[in-house]
C-alpha cells in the first residue's frame, strides 16, 4: 500500500510537471490556456511570416490570437486555428486580414460583419488588406527605385562640383573676404568708440557756435536799429543830386560845343599850353643859370 501510494505520488508529480511545462511553454508563447475561448478557423495560401500566438485585433484591440498553424495536405492549404475571447461574438459576413507591422511582424485583423453570431469552429474567410509594409513595398518602393538613378546623378554632379579647383579657390577667396569683413568690423567698432568719446566735445563746440550766432544776431539787430535811425532818405537824395551833377559835367565835357568841351577837345589850345609850359620851364632853368641877367642889384 505504501509502495502504491509512493508510485501514485510520483506519477501525479510527473503529470503535474508536464501540465505545468506545457502551460509554461504556451504562456511564454503568449498563449494563456486558462482563458476560455471560442475557436475559429481560416485558410491561407501562404503564412507570409505569420507565427503562432500572433494577435488578432478589432479596431486595434486584441480579442484573440493564433493558436495553431497546420498544413492541410488534402487541400494543399494552410489551416490557421484562432482562439477568440469567450465574450467575443463574431457575426456572419466577417473576414480576416493579415497585416504587417513596421518591424515586419504579422498579425490578423478581424473585419466585423453585420449578420448573426457565428458558432465556435466556424470558418472565417480571409481577405487581403495591405498593411504598412505592403503599402511601402507596393507604392513607395517603386517611387524610390525611380528616384535612385536621379539621386545617383545628383551625387555625381555634387562630387564633380566639390572636386572642382575653382570651388576651392572660391572658398579661399570667400575666407579672405570674411577676414577682411571681420577686420572692417573691428575698425568700425574702434571708430564708433572714438566718435562716442568725441561727441561731447563736438556738442560743446556746437553750443559755443550757437551762442556766438546768438550774439551775432543781437549785433545784427542793433545794427539794423542804428540803420533805421540814420537819415538814409536825405543821404540818398544828396547822393542822387551829386550823381546828377556828375552826369551833367560829363555831358558838358563830352559836348564839343560847350566851354568845357571846347577846352577838352581843342588841340591847338592843348599844344599852346604845352609850348607855354615848356617856355616857362626853359625860362626858369635860364634864371637859375644866369640870375644876374634878370635881377639887377644896385648898392648905394
Amino acid at each position: 500500500m505504501k509502495f502504491f501510494n509512493k508510485n501514485v505520488k510520483i506519477a501525479l508529480t510527473v503529470l503535474l510537471g508536464l501540465v505545468l511545462l506545457y502551460w509554461g511553454i504556451n504562456y511564454l508563447k503568449g498563449i494563456n490556456l486558462l482563458t476560455p475561448s471560442n475557436y475559429f478557423y481560416t485558410e491561407l495560401e501562404s503564412t507570409d511570416g505569420l507565427l503562432t500566438a500572433a494577435p488578432v485585433t478589432v479596431n486595434g484591440f486584441q480579442v484573440g490570437q493564433v493558436r495553431e498553424i497546420n498544413y492541410d495536405y488534402d487541400k494543399n492549404k494552410i489551416t490557421v486555428m484562432i482562439a477568440m475571447d469567450k465574450n467575443m461574438k463574431v457575426p456572419e459576413g466577417s473576414s480576416l486580414s493579415m497585416v504587417s507591422s513596421l518591424m515586419g511582424s504579422k498579425s490578423m485583423v478581424l473585419n466585423m460583419g453585420d449578420g448573426p453570431a457565428m458558432k465556435s469552429g466556424s470558418m472565417i474567410p480571409i481577405s487581403k488588406v495591405p498593411g504598412l509594409i505592403d503599402n511601402v513595398s507596393e507604392n513607395i518602393m517603386p517611387a524610390i527605385n525611380d528616384v535612385l538613378p536621379k539621386v545617383d546623378s545628383i551625387m555625381s554632379n555634387v562630387n564633380g562640383l566639390t572636386g572642382d579647383p575653382a570651388l576651392a579657390a572660391a572658398l579661399v577667396r570667400l575666407d579672405g573676404i570674411t577676414r577682411q569683413l571681420q577686420a572692417s568690423a573691428q575698425q568700425l567698432t574702434v571708430l564708433m568708440n572714438n566718435l562716442n568719446r568725441s561727441i561731447p566735445g563736438v556738442m560743446n563746440n556746437v553750443n559755443g557756435i550757437t551762442n556766438n550766432l546768438s550774439g551775432a544776431s543781437g549785433n545784427i539787430n542793433d545794427l539794423s536799429a542804428s540803420l533805421k535811425q540814420m537819415p538814409l532818405d536825405s543821404t540818398v537824395n544828396t547822393l542822387n543830386a551829386t550823381l546828377a551833377n556828375l552826369k551833367a559835367l560829363s555831358e558838358q565835357l563830352n559836348d564839343k560845343n560847350s566851354s568845357l568841351g571846347k577846352i577838352m577837345n581843342d588841340r591847338e589850345l592843348y599844344d599852346n599850353a604845352n609850348h607855354a609850359i615848356a617856355s616857362l620851364d626853359s625860362l626858369l632853368i635860364d634864371i637859375k643859370a644866369n640870375p644876374k641877367r634878370y635881377i639887377n642889384v644896385k648898392v648905394f
